[in-house]
């Protein structure tokens, strides 16, 4: 399986959702700190998806 380095941007996303998602885990965040741990999981499983999928 041949793994490919994801685009810049994709990134960004992908490290902001997961800041935002450890932020909201220890800062009450009204609407945000509820969906601390799916923010994280949506970080890594896009992070995951641009290495194994090209182009995005």
């Amino acid at each position: 399986m041949k793994l490919n380095q994801p685009k810049v941007v994709t990134w960004w996303i992908a490290v902001a959702l997961g800041a935002v998602g450890l932020i909201a885990n220890f800062v009450a965040i009204p609407v945000l700190s509820a969906l601390s741990f799916w923010l994280v999981f949506a970080g890594f499983a896009l992070l995951a998806l641009a290495t194994y999928l090209k182009g995005l």
